[in-house]
Protein backbone atom coordinates (compact mmCIF):
# COMPACT_ATOMS: atom_id res chain seq x y z
CA UNK A 1 0.00 0.00 0.00
CA UNK A 2 2.65 2.17 0.95
CA UNK A 3 4.72 1.76 -2.51
CA UNK A 4 1.23 2.30 -4.25
CA UNK A 5 1.03 5.83 -2.36
CA UNK A 6 4.74 6.82 -3.30
CA UNK A 7 4.07 5.67 -6.95
CA UNK A 8 0.75 7.87 -7.00
CA UNK A 9 2.28 10.37 -5.70
CA UNK A 10 5.00 10.23 -7.98
CA UNK A 11 2.97 10.32 -11.13
CA UNK A 12 0.61 13.45 -9.41
CA UNK A 13 3.83 15.66 -8.50
CA UNK A 14 5.67 14.94 -12.14
CA UNK A 15 2.37 15.81 -14.12
CA UNK A 16 1.67 18.77 -12.28
CA UNK A 17 5.08 20.40 -13.13
CA UNK A 18 5.25 19.40 -16.37
CA UNK A 19 5.03 22.64 -18.87
CA UNK A 20 2.74 21.23 -21.48
CA UNK A 21 0.17 20.47 -18.23
CA UNK A 22 0.69 24.21 -17.26
CA UNK A 23 0.18 26.09 -19.93
CA UNK A 24 -2.90 23.64 -21.44
CA UNK A 25 -4.66 24.46 -17.79
CA UNK A 26 -4.27 28.16 -18.35
CA UNK A 27 -5.57 27.73 -21.81
CA UNK A 28 -8.75 26.04 -21.28
CA UNK A 29 -9.24 28.41 -18.32
CA UNK A 30 -8.60 31.69 -20.41
CA UNK A 31 -11.18 29.74 -22.76
CA UNK A 32 -13.67 29.36 -20.40
CA UNK A 33 -13.69 33.21 -19.65
CA UNK A 34 -13.89 34.49 -22.85
CA UNK A 35 -16.49 31.87 -23.44
CA UNK A 36 -18.71 32.79 -20.45
CA UNK A 37 -17.95 36.21 -21.88
CA UNK A 38 -19.20 36.18 -25.77
CA UNK A 39 -22.88 37.33 -25.12
CA UNK A 40 -21.14 40.77 -23.47
CA UNK A 41 -18.55 41.26 -26.03
CA UNK A 42 -21.11 40.84 -28.58
CA UNK A 43 -23.55 43.36 -27.03
CA UNK A 44 -21.10 45.90 -26.80
CA UNK A 45 -19.85 45.15 -30.87
CA UNK A 46 -23.69 45.62 -30.94
CA UNK A 47 -24.38 48.90 -29.53
CA UNK A 48 -20.88 50.23 -29.96
CA UNK A 49 -21.47 50.16 -34.44
CA UNK A 50 -25.54 50.02 -34.26
CA UNK A 51 -25.61 46.57 -36.20
CA UNK A 52 -29.20 46.70 -36.65
CA UNK A 53 -30.29 46.79 -40.55
CA UNK A 54 -32.59 49.97 -41.03
CA UNK A 55 -35.84 49.41 -43.45
CA UNK A 56 -37.84 52.36 -44.61
CA UNK A 57 -41.80 51.22 -44.73
CA UNK A 58 -44.06 53.68 -46.96
CA UNK A 59 -48.07 53.14 -45.97
CA UNK A 60 -49.37 56.42 -47.78
CA UNK A 61 -52.83 54.69 -48.45
CA UNK A 62 -53.11 53.91 -44.53
CA UNK A 63 -53.31 50.34 -45.21
CA UNK A 64 -52.25 48.99 -41.60
CA UNK A 65 -53.91 52.14 -39.99
CA UNK A 66 -50.94 53.40 -37.82
CA UNK A 67 -49.89 50.18 -36.09
CA UNK A 68 -46.64 49.57 -38.23
CA UNK A 69 -45.42 51.07 -35.13
CA UNK A 70 -45.76 48.54 -33.29
CA UNK A 71 -42.75 46.41 -35.33
CA UNK A 72 -39.75 48.80 -33.63
CA UNK A 73 -41.46 46.63 -30.39
CA UNK A 74 -40.27 43.08 -31.48
CA UNK A 75 -36.78 41.63 -30.34
CA UNK A 76 -35.30 41.91 -33.96
CA UNK A 77 -32.57 42.72 -35.68
CA UNK A 78 -34.13 45.60 -37.65
CA UNK A 79 -34.91 49.25 -36.74
CA UNK A 80 -38.49 50.35 -39.22
CA UNK A 81 -39.16 54.05 -39.90
CA UNK A 82 -42.82 54.56 -41.57
CA UNK A 83 -43.63 57.63 -43.32
CA UNK A 84 -46.70 57.99 -44.61
CA UNK A 85 -46.76 60.49 -47.39
CA UNK A 86 -46.03 59.22 -50.79
CA UNK A 87 -42.31 58.93 -51.97
CA UNK A 88 -41.31 57.87 -55.36
CA UNK A 89 -38.99 55.92 -56.65
CA UNK A 90 -36.26 58.18 -57.15
CA UNK A 91 -36.74 59.58 -53.24
CA UNK A 92 -36.54 55.78 -52.17
CA UNK A 93 -33.57 55.05 -54.64
CA UNK A 94 -31.52 58.46 -52.94
CA UNK A 95 -31.88 57.61 -49.42
CA UNK A 96 -31.02 54.13 -49.76
CA UNK A 97 -27.84 55.16 -51.51
CA UNK A 98 -27.13 57.53 -49.53
CA UNK A 99 -27.06 54.46 -46.86
CA UNK A 100 -29.87 55.94 -44.96
CA UNK A 101 -31.76 52.46 -45.44
CA UNK A 102 -30.25 49.28 -46.32
CA UNK A 103 -34.18 48.86 -47.59
CA UNK A 104 -37.90 50.02 -48.60
CA UNK A 105 -40.54 48.35 -48.30
CA UNK A 106 -43.83 50.19 -50.03
CA UNK A 107 -47.67 49.21 -49.46
CA UNK A 108 -50.15 49.53 -52.44
CA UNK A 109 -53.39 48.28 -52.54
CA UNK A 110 -54.60 45.86 -55.62
CA UNK A 111 -57.92 44.14 -56.60
CA UNK A 112 -57.03 40.95 -54.33
CA UNK A 113 -54.88 42.76 -51.43
CA UNK A 114 -51.65 44.37 -50.79
CA UNK A 115 -48.97 44.78 -53.12
CA UNK A 116 -45.45 45.22 -51.91
CA UNK A 117 -42.65 47.38 -53.77
CA UNK A 118 -39.62 45.99 -52.22
CA UNK A 119 -36.10 48.38 -53.36
CA UNK A 120 -33.04 47.25 -52.39
CA UNK A 121 -29.12 48.44 -53.56
CA UNK A 122 -29.04 45.04 -54.38
CA UNK A 123 -30.33 41.73 -53.13
CA UNK A 124 -27.28 39.90 -53.30
CA UNK A 125 -25.98 41.92 -50.70
CA UNK A 126 -28.79 42.10 -48.41
CA UNK A 127 -31.26 39.46 -49.75
CA UNK A 128 -35.05 38.57 -49.64
CA UNK A 129 -37.44 40.45 -47.72
CA UNK A 130 -37.20 38.35 -44.40
CA UNK A 131 -39.42 35.69 -43.61
CA UNK A 132 -40.18 37.05 -39.92
CA UNK A 133 -40.86 40.15 -41.03
CA UNK A 134 -43.24 39.37 -44.01
CA UNK A 135 -45.17 37.17 -41.08
CA UNK A 136 -45.31 40.51 -39.18
CA UNK A 137 -46.75 42.47 -42.36
CA UNK A 138 -49.04 40.00 -42.28
CA UNK A 139 -50.37 39.55 -38.63
CA UNK A 140 -50.46 43.27 -38.67
CA UNK A 141 -52.90 43.47 -41.65
CA UNK A 142 -55.13 40.22 -40.36
CA UNK A 143 -55.40 42.43 -37.35
CA UNK A 144 -56.83 45.27 -38.59
CA UNK A 145 -59.26 43.23 -40.93
CA UNK A 146 -60.55 41.54 -38.03
CA UNK A 147 -60.99 44.70 -36.19
CA UNK A 148 -63.06 46.27 -38.62
CA UNK A 149 -65.91 42.82 -38.20
CA UNK A 150 -66.89 44.05 -34.62
CA UNK A 151 -67.01 40.84 -33.81
CA UNK A 152 -67.53 39.84 -29.51
CA UNK A 153 -64.91 38.78 -27.70
CA UNK A 154 -65.83 35.30 -27.76
CA UNK A 155 -65.86 35.05 -31.75
CA UNK A 156 -62.16 36.90 -31.60
CA UNK A 157 -61.63 34.02 -29.31
CA UNK A 158 -62.54 31.29 -31.83
CA UNK A 159 -60.62 33.24 -34.23
CA UNK A 160 -57.22 32.62 -31.80
CA UNK A 161 -57.65 29.51 -30.68
CA UNK A 162 -54.55 27.56 -29.27
CA UNK A 163 -54.21 23.88 -29.11
CA UNK A 164 -53.55 21.84 -26.07
CA UNK A 165 -51.17 19.01 -26.94
CA UNK A 166 -51.66 15.95 -24.35
CA UNK A 167 -49.22 13.72 -25.26
CA UNK A 168 -49.51 9.49 -24.44
CA UNK A 169 -46.29 7.45 -24.09
CA UNK A 170 -46.26 3.53 -25.03
CA UNK A 171 -43.10 3.11 -23.59
CA UNK A 172 -42.95 1.87 -19.89
CA UNK A 173 -39.90 3.95 -19.38
CA UNK A 174 -40.45 6.94 -21.37
CA UNK A 175 -37.85 9.40 -21.79
CA UNK A 176 -37.65 12.41 -20.37
CA UNK A 177 -35.10 15.87 -19.42
CA UNK A 178 -33.19 17.90 -21.54
CA UNK A 179 -31.49 16.32 -24.24
CA UNK A 180 -29.15 18.23 -25.66
CA UNK A 181 -27.83 18.76 -22.08
CA UNK A 182 -27.43 15.27 -21.81
CA UNK A 183 -25.87 15.05 -24.81
CA UNK A 184 -23.41 17.58 -23.99
CA UNK A 185 -22.75 15.92 -20.82
CA UNK A 186 -21.91 13.12 -22.24
CA UNK A 187 -19.46 14.60 -24.69
CA UNK A 188 -17.99 16.31 -21.54
CA UNK A 189 -17.61 12.44 -19.82
CA UNK A 190 -16.06 11.38 -23.18
CA UNK A 191 -13.14 13.89 -23.25
CA UNK A 192 -12.59 13.46 -19.65
CA UNK A 193 -11.94 10.01 -19.71
CA UNK A 194 -9.71 10.15 -22.81
CA UNK A 195 -7.92 12.78 -22.37
CA UNK A 196 -6.97 11.43 -18.64
CA UNK A 197 -6.77 7.34 -19.43
CA UNK A 198 -4.40 9.21 -22.31
CA UNK A 199 -2.02 10.90 -19.64
CA UNK A 200 -1.17 7.11 -18.26
CA UNK A 201 0.31 6.32 -21.35
CA UNK A 202 2.09 9.41 -22.72
CA UNK A 203 3.63 8.85 -18.69
CA UNK A 204 4.74 5.93 -18.83
CA UNK A 205 6.76 6.45 -22.37
CA UNK A 206 8.58 9.55 -21.19
CA UNK A 207 9.56 7.63 -17.83
CA UNK A 208 10.64 4.76 -19.91
CA UNK A 209 12.62 6.44 -22.51
CA UNK A 210 14.13 8.61 -19.33
CA UNK A 211 15.34 5.89 -17.52
CA UNK A 212 13.07 5.90 -14.69
CA UNK A 213 11.50 3.36 -15.13
CA UNK A 214 14.31 1.27 -14.02
CA UNK A 215 14.55 2.48 -10.89
CA UNK A 216 10.92 2.14 -10.07
CA UNK A 217 10.76 -1.49 -11.14
CA UNK A 218 13.91 -2.42 -8.72
CA UNK A 219 12.00 -1.23 -5.75
CA UNK A 220 8.69 -1.81 -6.38
CA UNK A 221 6.03 -4.05 -8.45
CA UNK A 222 5.18 -3.65 -11.57
CA UNK A 223 1.42 -4.71 -10.38
CA UNK A 224 1.81 -0.96 -8.24
CA UNK A 225 3.44 0.92 -11.00
CA UNK A 226 0.47 0.31 -13.15
CA UNK A 227 -2.25 0.98 -10.68
CA UNK A 228 -0.41 3.59 -8.97
CA UNK A 229 0.49 5.55 -12.33
CA UNK A 230 -3.38 5.11 -12.93
CA UNK A 231 -4.39 6.01 -10.08
CA UNK A 232 -2.19 9.42 -9.96
CA UNK A 233 -3.47 10.46 -13.04
CA UNK A 234 -6.90 9.82 -12.17
CA UNK A 235 -6.30 12.74 -9.34
CA UNK A 236 -4.77 15.11 -11.20
CA UNK A 237 -7.63 14.58 -14.03
CA UNK A 238 -10.17 15.16 -10.83
CA UNK A 239 -8.46 18.03 -9.64
CA UNK A 240 -9.14 19.53 -13.00
CA UNK A 241 -12.24 18.84 -13.83
CA UNK A 242 -12.39 20.83 -10.12
CA UNK A 243 -10.94 23.68 -11.01
CA UNK A 244 -12.38 23.72 -14.36
CA UNK A 245 -15.62 23.24 -13.09
CA UNK A 246 -15.37 25.77 -10.21
CA UNK A 247 -14.03 28.35 -13.04
CA UNK A 248 -17.48 27.91 -15.22
CA UNK A 249 -19.68 28.19 -12.39
CA UNK A 250 -18.03 31.35 -11.41
CA UNK A 251 -17.84 32.76 -14.63
CA UNK A 252 -21.25 31.67 -15.34
CA UNK A 253 -22.63 33.59 -12.22
CA UNK A 254 -20.55 36.77 -12.70
CA UNK A 255 -20.57 37.54 -17.04
CA UNK A 256 -23.80 35.75 -17.62
CA UNK A 257 -27.33 37.34 -16.95
CA UNK A 258 -29.53 35.56 -14.74
CA UNK A 259 -31.65 32.64 -16.18
CA UNK A 260 -29.66 32.82 -19.46
CA UNK A 261 -29.10 29.21 -19.66
CA UNK A 262 -32.53 28.29 -18.32
CA UNK A 263 -33.25 28.05 -21.84
CA UNK A 264 -30.65 26.07 -23.39
CA UNK A 265 -29.57 23.74 -20.30
CA UNK A 266 -32.10 21.90 -18.30
CA UNK A 267 -30.22 19.92 -15.75
CA UNK A 268 -33.12 19.82 -13.06
CA UNK A 269 -33.36 15.87 -13.67
CA UNK A 270 -29.52 15.83 -12.07
CA UNK A 271 -30.29 15.04 -8.27
CA UNK A 272 -27.22 13.58 -5.65
CA UNK A 273 -27.30 10.41 -6.27
CA UNK A 274 -27.69 10.88 -10.20
CA UNK A 275 -24.39 12.35 -9.27
CA UNK A 276 -22.61 10.04 -7.55
CA UNK A 277 -23.50 7.61 -9.98
CA UNK A 278 -21.75 9.89 -13.01
CA UNK A 279 -18.60 9.74 -10.52
CA UNK A 280 -18.78 5.98 -10.17
CA UNK A 281 -18.90 5.78 -14.35
CA UNK A 282 -16.54 8.60 -14.80
CA UNK A 283 -14.14 6.52 -12.69
CA UNK A 284 -14.69 3.06 -13.64
CA UNK A 285 -14.61 4.36 -17.32
CA UNK A 286 -11.08 5.98 -16.73
CA UNK A 287 -9.56 2.68 -15.16
CA UNK A 288 -11.13 0.59 -18.00
CA UNK A 289 -9.45 2.48 -20.72
CA UNK A 290 -6.21 4.15 -18.54
CA UNK A 291 -5.04 0.19 -17.88
CA UNK A 292 -5.43 -0.39 -21.46
CA UNK A 293 -3.42 3.09 -22.11
CA UNK A 294 -0.90 1.69 -19.74
CA UNK A 295 0.07 -1.66 -21.54
CA UNK A 296 0.06 0.54 -24.66
CA UNK A 297 2.59 2.93 -23.22
CA UNK A 298 4.69 -0.12 -21.75
CA UNK A 299 5.00 -1.30 -25.62
CA UNK A 300 6.88 1.74 -27.01
CA UNK A 301 9.96 2.80 -25.89
CA UNK A 302 9.97 5.86 -27.76
CA UNK A 303 7.74 8.97 -27.40
CA UNK A 304 6.73 9.44 -30.73
CA UNK A 305 5.50 5.96 -31.30
CA UNK A 306 2.55 6.54 -28.71
CA UNK A 307 0.08 7.40 -30.60
CA UNK A 308 0.17 4.63 -33.55
CA UNK A 309 0.72 2.69 -30.19
CA UNK A 310 -2.74 4.32 -28.29
CA UNK A 311 -4.52 3.85 -32.22
CA UNK A 312 -6.30 0.58 -31.33
CA UNK A 313 -7.35 1.68 -27.94
CA UNK A 314 -8.44 5.56 -29.44
CA UNK A 315 -10.48 3.82 -32.13
CA UNK A 316 -12.58 1.30 -29.68
CA UNK A 317 -12.62 4.48 -27.37
CA UNK A 318 -14.39 6.33 -29.91
CA UNK A 319 -16.40 3.55 -31.63
CA UNK A 320 -18.15 3.28 -28.01
CA UNK A 321 -18.81 7.09 -27.55
CA UNK A 322 -20.81 7.37 -30.73
CA UNK A 323 -22.62 4.20 -29.75
CA UNK A 324 -23.83 5.71 -26.50
CA UNK A 325 -24.33 8.76 -28.43
CA UNK A 326 -25.84 8.28 -31.37
CA UNK A 327 -28.18 5.51 -29.43
CA UNK A 328 -28.94 8.71 -27.26
CA UNK A 329 -31.22 10.35 -30.36
CA UNK A 330 -33.76 7.60 -29.94
CA UNK A 331 -33.70 7.08 -26.36
CA UNK A 332 -36.50 4.05 -26.45
CA UNK A 333 -34.45 2.24 -29.23
CA UNK A 334 -32.68 -1.24 -27.61
CA UNK A 335 -29.65 -0.61 -29.21
CA UNK A 336 -29.76 2.05 -25.91
CA UNK A 337 -29.56 -1.07 -23.28
CA UNK A 338 -26.97 -2.62 -25.77
CA UNK A 339 -25.25 0.53 -24.88
CA UNK A 340 -25.63 1.16 -21.90
CA UNK A 341 -23.97 -2.67 -20.54
CA UNK A 342 -21.17 -3.00 -23.27
CA UNK A 343 -17.93 -1.56 -21.02
CA UNK A 344 -16.76 0.62 -23.95
CA UNK A 345 -19.82 2.85 -23.98
CA UNK A 346 -21.77 2.30 -20.73
CA UNK A 347 -19.54 5.27 -19.24
CA UNK A 348 -21.24 7.18 -22.06
CA UNK A 349 -24.30 5.85 -21.93
CA UNK A 350 -26.10 4.27 -18.66
CA UNK A 351 -25.56 7.58 -16.62
CA UNK A 352 -27.28 9.74 -18.63
CA UNK A 353 -29.98 6.78 -19.25
CA UNK A 354 -30.83 7.16 -15.84
CA UNK A 355 -31.19 10.90 -16.28
CA UNK A 356 -33.80 10.37 -18.94
CA UNK A 357 -35.96 7.79 -17.16
CA UNK A 358 -35.16 4.84 -19.46
CA UNK A 359 -32.91 2.58 -17.27
CA UNK A 360 -34.07 -0.19 -14.90
CA UNK A 361 -32.67 -1.22 -11.40
CA UNK A 362 -31.96 -4.58 -12.93
CA UNK A 363 -30.22 -2.95 -16.06
CA UNK A 364 -28.33 -0.25 -13.55
CA UNK A 365 -26.68 -2.94 -11.52
CA UNK A 366 -25.91 -5.16 -14.45
CA UNK A 367 -24.50 -2.48 -16.13
CA UNK A 368 -21.78 -1.54 -13.12
CA UNK A 369 -21.03 -5.47 -12.44
CA UNK A 370 -19.87 -5.96 -16.17
CA UNK A 371 -18.12 -2.59 -15.89
CA UNK A 372 -16.45 -3.76 -12.62
CA UNK A 373 -15.71 -6.98 -13.73
CA UNK A 374 -14.13 -5.96 -17.06
CA UNK A 375 -11.42 -3.28 -15.20
CA UNK A 376 -10.41 -6.12 -13.22
CA UNK A 377 -10.34 -8.45 -16.31
CA UNK A 378 -8.42 -5.79 -18.31
CA UNK A 379 -6.44 -4.73 -15.30
CA UNK A 380 -4.95 -8.41 -14.88
CA UNK A 381 -3.66 -8.60 -18.57
CA UNK A 382 -2.09 -5.54 -18.60
CA UNK A 383 -0.21 -6.15 -15.49
CA UNK A 384 0.93 -9.51 -17.11
CA UNK A 385 2.17 -7.64 -20.28
CA UNK A 386 3.29 -4.88 -18.24
CA UNK A 387 5.52 -6.52 -16.23
CA UNK A 388 7.33 -7.87 -19.35
CA UNK A 389 7.08 -5.05 -22.26
CA UNK A 390 8.10 -2.48 -20.05
CA UNK A 391 11.79 -2.82 -20.30
CA UNK A 392 11.40 -3.45 -23.44
CA UNK A 393 14.26 -0.43 -25.25
CA UNK A 394 13.83 -2.33 -28.90
CA UNK A 395 10.68 -2.09 -31.47
CA UNK A 396 7.45 -1.25 -30.60
CA UNK A 397 5.85 -4.60 -29.84
CA UNK A 398 2.92 -6.01 -31.82
CA UNK A 399 -0.33 -7.48 -31.18
CA UNK A 400 1.17 -10.81 -31.86
CA UNK A 401 4.35 -10.10 -29.02
CA UNK A 402 1.57 -9.21 -26.23
CA UNK A 403 -0.35 -12.19 -27.02
CA UNK A 404 2.53 -14.68 -26.99
CA UNK A 405 3.63 -12.47 -23.74
CA UNK A 406 0.59 -12.95 -21.84
CA UNK A 407 0.88 -16.50 -22.55
CA UNK A 408 4.24 -16.97 -21.37
CA UNK A 409 2.78 -15.12 -18.16
CA UNK A 410 0.05 -17.79 -17.69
Amino acid sequence: MKDLITVAEFTIKSMLKRKSFIISMIIILVLIIIGFNIPNILNKITDDNDWNSKILLVDNENIFEGTLESLNQMDSAYKFDIVTNNLNNEEIKQKIENGEYDCCLKFLRNETGVTIEYTVESVASFGEIPEEVLEAFNMLYTNVQISKLNLTPEELQNLNTTFEVKVTETDENPASGDQFAIMLLSLALFMAIHFFAYQVSSSITTEKTSRIMETLITSTKPRTIVLGKTIGAGIVGLIQIIIIGITAVISAIIFLPKGALDGILDVSNITPMLGILIVVYFILGYFFFALLYALTGSTVSKPEDVNSANSPIAIIEVAGFYLGYFSMLNPSSKINVLASILPISSPFSMPFRVIMGTATTFQIVLSVAVLVLSVILVAQISVKIYSSAILNYGTKLSFKDMLKIYKNKE
